[in-house]
């Protein structure tokens, strides 16, 4: 796993600290289960996605770099 901690940093949108990896933006959104549970769930994305918005980092995650894809993805630290 690869970690790109040169590549990490903050921006602030409207006061707001927004988390990114490279050219990647970390997202969240509410998602509503089969059961009908409401979980959050977070992604990161180069283009502005259709729903959700930006967030900062979640507290206990990480960030690691898929190898091969070059993808950024969450895992607890």
């Amino acid at each position: 796993m690869k970690k790109f901690k040169s590549y990490e940093c903050y921006l602030i949108q409207g006061g707001k600290m927004v988390y990114t990896q490279g050219e990647y933006r970390l997202y969240t959104r509410d998602v509503e289960l089969k059961g009908g549970k409401v979980q959050t769930i977070y992604f990161f994305s180069k283009r502005i996605p259709k729903s959700g918005e930006t967030c900062d980092l979640p507290g206990g995650y990480e960030v690691g770099v898929n190898k091969r894809t070059g993808l950024p993805y969450l895992k607890k630290a």
